[in-house]
């Protein structure tokens, strides 16, 4: 894996739309030798998208996981919610090229994904793809930098 390490800590959160998703993401990337901080939810029953991918991006933007997982039902209101915690950039990614160049290009530190949008195979890919690139710098560097920047 050229990107981050195969036993790093990942944040995971999904609301009701997409735990399904979640429970099986989590399980892979269990497998794969992650430690993972579960914000929940933990059923299918209904809850609010922005309460937990604000937790996902507060528990990287703290420090207490190296990147986090969010998913929902199209993987985009979670991304806008844990965008607003500041030091995340979170990314809605529908596949494994998507996923890359979140890392590659933007150096996403959220990688966020839809239950009704992606297939779970897709997703399982998607996520290693994600977890195995690596920011580019360069060119890309200064463009992330007024990102951090914004408030």
């Amino acid at each position: 894996m050229d990107g981050y390490a195969a036993d790093m800590r990942i944040a995971i959160g999904s609301d009701h739309a997409g735990f399904v998703l979640k429970q099986v993401l989590a399980e892979h990337l269990r497998a794969n030798g992650h430690d993972l901080v579960d914000l929940g939810t933990h059923s299918d029953e209904r809850v609010d998208y922005p309460d937990f991918g604000a937790a996902v991006g507060r528990a990287v933007a703290g420090g207490d996981a190296s990147l986090g997982v969010c998913v929902c039902g199209s993987g985009i209101g979670i991304a806008m919610a844990a965008n607003k915690i500041p030091g995340v950039r979170a990314a809605t990614v529908h596949d494994v090229t998507s996923a890359r160049l979140t890392r590659q290009h933007n150096d996403a530190n959220v990688v966020c994904l839809g239950e009704r949008l992606v297939g779970v195979e897709v997703a399982k890919d998607a996520v290693d793809a994600w977890l195995a690139a690596e920011f580019e710098g360069g060119r890309h560097t200064p463009r992330v930098a007024k990102i951090d920047a914004l408030a």
